[in-house]
């Protein structure tokens, strides 16, 4: 009855309306087309099938929508606490924010996290701290084999393709980096005209579409690829095997959003879709990756290579590691990024459930290559959720040489994480190709935001150092990263976590390592499938299945004569 007393109000106002209006007021002509409206969508909502809510509440019902519609700014603004927003808090952001527009980000009146909740960490000061060194740190790239190595610094642009970012922010962003010395990862899509526009120093990443150097048919070419990787601004070469959103996906990028610009940038035909496959059609081995590295750095000149992975399985990491061994090649660095990344959209399924998180893939490459005896030769980068100075320290007591962020940096040219990066409608123009939306990104500002917020970073990472006693990234340990690891007891990352001694894989593998090194093969990715025992007991057949149906059949040798399956009352055991 309800729904039907919506329609006898609207029907009453409507007929008072027009009875008014014909005493020649125009306000109440709008008046009355305004409920006539109404009354149009009130008939539409009960005769369309669609939606239930609007058929049962009509009009009333679209409320819902409304409020659903806005449901993430109302979380966001008015209802999380400063720390428990997610991806990332409003803390954070706050932090990102204000170092991007060269503002104070100091908090005061003391921490607002639980600092005695299990998994809380903190970093370890000294009794007496050291000054700060009065440049930035730089970290060289570049093992025996490279001919042009390269410094480069502790806090990085990570990979982000244009076309999934706009144009403006590709090159705010590349403004920023040509201003604050630090490198800009230009992501799979390309290496474009808006990544050189200011001259920034450029680690070109190629992933399996091989986009901007592959040939029609869509494999790498080795006559694309020379041109560009002798570019003065393309300081390395990143190969991406996987990305954290998604590991193990390849990518379409649709038809209706290939325009001419990202059609030449990535060498494949406008209007028709962009296909990003799984795995690359270049190498299909470790060995073959490990060669591939080797052609790279041959076709460069000598730059410095590397590549990207979201980790996976160990014995996958070791197969690579054996491979570098027995090819006597190794790469110049590796990114490893965790599965908490997310520029790129991605099902829920996978953010949430596949791929191994950065802490536990960055200690495990650091270890797989500290037990090989190669860690000195191959730089590691952590690619994930580095937003802070202590973010930066943390990374590299856990084994890194270096950072990379894209989230933070996409907040430092305005991104308000409004989670719509996939859609074609960021608000802000940093993950749209909307022209309309693209212009509200000044390039001139929120390139010197970029600038401002990566180098305030940096000095907040090298005072937080300075703060525990260290004057370089080499004297930090982890000894100095404390874990809470029950209400009574904080744990070191020491203690914590088996470190390797360098070599031990090749000398004596420690037992929880052992199985998987022994399954590592440098000629195969993925583990091998486990074949039962021969007198491994055969597990009971279950209901319903081919195996249980056969074992029913009368006159099987497994049954008494005269019965069928199994004794009466076992099937509830």
């Amino acid at each position: 009855m309800a729904r039907f007393l919506v329609f006898v109000v609207l029907a009453v106002l409507g007929f008072i309306t027009i009875v008014a209006a014909s005493f020649g007021s125009v306000g109440w002509w709008v008046l009355a087309a305004v409920v006539v409206a109404l009354l149009v969508i009130g008939i539409w909502d009960v005769v369309q099938t669609r939606h239930s809510i609007l058929r049962n509440y009509p009009i009333l019902g679209h409320m819902r929508y409304v409020l659903e519609s806005i449901r993430p700014e109302i979380q966001q603004y008015f209802v999380e606490r400063n720390v428990d927003g997610k991806p990332f808090n409003r803390d954070v952001r706050s932090l990102v924010y204000a170092r991007a527009k060269g503002e104070n980000s100091h908090k005061a009146f003391g921490t607002e996290r639980e600092v005695n909740q299990i998994g809380y960490e903190y970093l370890i000061h000294s009794t007496a701290p050291v000054a700060p060194p009065k440049q930035h740190p730089r970290i060289p790239l570049g093992g025996p084999d490279c001919r042009q190595p390269y410094d480069i610094s502790l806090f990085n642009v990570s990979s982000m393709s244009f076309g999934s970012l706009s144009k403006n922010a590709v090159l705010a962003m590349n403004k920023g980096a040509a201003l604050g010395g630090f490198v800009q990862e230009t992501g799979e899509g390309g290496l474009t005209k808006y990544h050189l526009e200011y001259g920034a120093d450029l680690i070109w990443e190629i992933g399996s579409g091989y986009f901007g150097a592959r040939d029609k048919d869509g494999h790498f070419s080795p006559e694309t690829f020379i041109p560009k990787a002798a570019r003065p601004e393309v300081k390395g070469i990143s190969i991406k095997l996987s990305q954290g959103a998604k590991p193990g996906l390849g990518g379409v990028l649709p038809g209706s959003k290939v325009t001419a610009e990202i059609a030449e940038a990535r060498g494949v035909e406008m209007g028709v879709d962009c296909i990003s496959p799984a795995s690359h059609s270049a190498f299909g081995t470790p060995r073959e990756l490990i060669r591939f590295v080797k052609q790279l750095r041959e076709l460069s000149d000598g730059k410095p290579i590397g590549f990207k992975l979201c980790v996976g399985s160990r014995v996958d990491v070791l197969a690579i590691c054996k491979a570098m061994l027995e090819e006597k090649v190794t790469p110049d660095f590796i990114v490893i990024d965790g599965s908490e990344g997310g520029t790129g959209a991605a099902p829920l399924e996978y953010q949430d459930n596949v791929g191994t998180p950065l802490t536990e893939g960055l200690m495990l490459v650091h270890n797989a290559l500290v037990g090989v005896g190669l860690r000195e030769r191959v730089r590691i980068a952590a690619a994930g959720k580095v937003a802070s100075g202590s973010d930066i320290v943390k990374r590299l007591i856990e084994g890194a040489d270096f950072t990379m962020s894209a989230r933070t940096m996409m907040m430092a040219t305005g991104c308000i994480q409004a989670q719509k990066c996939h859609t074609n409608e960021c608000p802000v123009g940093v993950a749209t190709q909307n022209p309309r939306l693209v212009r509200a990104l000044n390039v001139e500002d929120k390139g010197q935001r970029v600038f401002n917020y990566q180098k305030l970073t940096v000095d907040e990472s090298v005072q937080i150092m300075a703060s525990m006693g260290c004057k370089s990234p080499d004297e930090v340990s982890p000894r100095m990263l404390r874990r809470r690891v029950d209400h009574l007891t904080t744990r070191s990352y020491e203690s914590i976590y088996n470190w390797m001694e360098p070599g031990e894989l090749l000398k004596d593998p420690p037992r929880g390592w052992s199985e998987d090194w022994n399954l590592a093969n440098a000629d195969y990715f993925r583990e091998p499938p486990k074949k039962p025992a021969e007198d491994e007991p055969k597990a009971e057949p279950v209901p319903g299945s081919p195996e249980y149906d056969q074992a029913r059949i009368p006159g099987d040798k497994h049954q008494p004569e005269g019965q069928v399956g199994r004794p009466e009352g076992e099937l509830g055991r």
